[in-house]
């Protein structure tokens, strides 16, 4: 059997508040870092690199939106916007005013928080599904604005080039860089995000989730939460998105429309709501889906189709299946992965017992 609680025993109230309060925990948090850190960097081809370059992206993205959706029960279709806000302040401050990245990707979430506080607004009055499409409605607006408005957009085709981020003076031009350099962003939204739901921030958030009135009533100022959870989802978002346009040098609103949304809004589905460990599942396998599905129809779709449909049919089948496991997991594992994993785990503590 795994007793991992047994001879644990807390005597304070820090100790059991502990980010890992048990040994087994801590260790497994080395040892994944130790390999994301040294092992993964030594020995992936770099091809293998770029693709945990994206999941490492669309952690920090979908930790936001979990923060909004999972934990304060706000639903929100326009986490792409709040993005693409992010990669175009990031772009024009890099651009125009050649500044680090250092000060262009703080920047970016601060702008693209003030935009979610904006956005959020109708949540004082509104919720549910009214306030899905009000979202909807922001996201419709800002695609509008940046396409619209070449100020901001860069003129043709609403594209802004940026230079790769530069450390110490050095450009971060490979995979391998790039690895560290989004990696400790994505170890940074892990480790903000866990300790934000410990702290009285949190358990507000998880109030107003709960029982928005019966968190009134206690004394939560329940206006305030839903735009500081807009907020702080939204400056996740806008980090993601300088990230985005740092990793592949432009920064664009096609990358940033309506489907992008729905992607991360299904990684939090798929992984779990409310919880980090299923943002990250989520965000794995979301990201992996799509590669998985291209290297499917390349193999196997050949037989079936003429080898110029086999994008729009890889498109097609990503679309189908998204759908598909959005709803299974609503039905059979409104808890997503996360659940599944709990599942396993639990058994493993108990075997050979089933109780």
């Amino acid at each position: 059997m795994f007793h991992r609680e047994s001879g644990v025993f807390k005597t304070s109230y820090g100790a059991d508040m502990a980010l890992y309060p048990l040994p087994v925990a801590r260790w497994t948090v080395v040892v994944l870092l130790a390999i994301f850190a040294i092992v993964l960097p030594l020995f992936v081809h770099s091809y293998y690199l770029s693709i945990l370059n994206l999941i490492f992206i669309a952690i920090v993205g979908a930790l936001g939106l979990n923060i909004l959706v999972g934990y304060t029960g706000q639903i929100s279709i326009g986490h792409g916007a709040f993005m693409s806000v992010g990669a175009y302040t990031a772009a024009n401050l890099a651009v125009k005013l050649d500044l680090p990245f250092w000060l262009t990707l703080p920047a970016g979430g601060l702008m693209a928080a003030l935009i979610g506080v904006i956005v959020g607004m109708p949540s004082l009055r509104i919720k549910g599904l009214y306030l899905a499409i009000a979202t909807l409605a922001g996201q419709l607006i800002i695609e509008w604005t940046f396409n619209r408005v070449p100020a901001i957009s860069g003129g043709a085709q609403a594209s802004i080039e940026v230079p790769r981020p530069s450390l110490f003076g050095v450009a971060l031009n490979t995979q391998g860089e790039l690895y560290f350099f989004l990696l400790f962003f994505a170890v940074l939204a892990i480790v903000a995000t866990l300790n934000l739901m410990r702290s009285r921030i949190g358990r507000a958030f998880v109030a107003v989730r709960d029982q928005d009135i019966a968190a009134e009533i206690i004394g939560i100022n329940i206006y305030r939460y839903k735009l500081m959870a807009f907020a702080i989802s939204s400056f996740y978002a806008g980090v993601c998105g300088v990230l985005y346009t740092y990793y592949f040098g432009i920064a664009n609103y096609e990358q940033f429309q309506l489907v992008v949304s729905i992607d991360y809004l299904a990684m939090i589905i798929i992984g779990g709501l409310g919880s980090v460990l299923g943002t990250i599942l989520g965000a794995i396998f979301v990201t992996l889906l799509p590669i998985a599905i291209r290297l499917l129809v390349e193999s196997v779709g050949v037989y079936f189709f003429d080898a110029g449909e086999l994008s729009s049919v890889a498109a097609s089948l990503r679309l189908i299946i998204f759908g598909g496991l959005i709803i299974f997991f609503l039905v059979v594992e409104p808890e997503g992965l996360n659940r599944l994993w709990r599942n396993i785990r639990n058994y493993f503590r108990v075997w050979p017992f089933s109780y």
